[in-house]
């Protein structure tokens, strides 16, 4: 029977100190392995997300990000209820303040 270990929780900082450090040439796999406490498959899982992670962030094309014409629609039609909102909301405090002047005439 194998023994086993305790997990090992690393942050996210320190799965990149790692994934650079192996990188650079600095540690290998199995140093990283035993400085870590954790398995060779985790450490083939961190370079996977880093390398996932790194192709995805300079796929992404410079500039402003396209903005679905649904969302678009959609943020258009709140904008104008906003402003409907705020216009009723103007209107009733006119009126309040009316009504309490009124009242205070007697």
């Amino acid at each position: 029977m194998g023994t086993q270990r305790a997990k090992t929780r690393l942050t996210g900082e320190q799965k990149y100190d790692l994934w650079q450090r192996m990188l650079t040439g600095q540690i290998t796999t199995a140093e990283a392995v035993v400085e870590a406490h954790i398995d060779r498959s985790t450490v083939m899982a961190i370079r996977k997300t880093a390398r996932d992670g790194a192709v995805m962030a300079l796929s992404v094309k410079p500039g402003k990000p396209k903005v679905d014409p649904k969302e678009r629609t959609e943020n258009q039609r709140l904008t104008a209820e906003v402003e409907r909102l705020r216009e009723t909301v103007v209107e009733q405090a006119v009126e309040l303040a009316v009504l309490r002047g009124k009242s205070a005439w007697g």
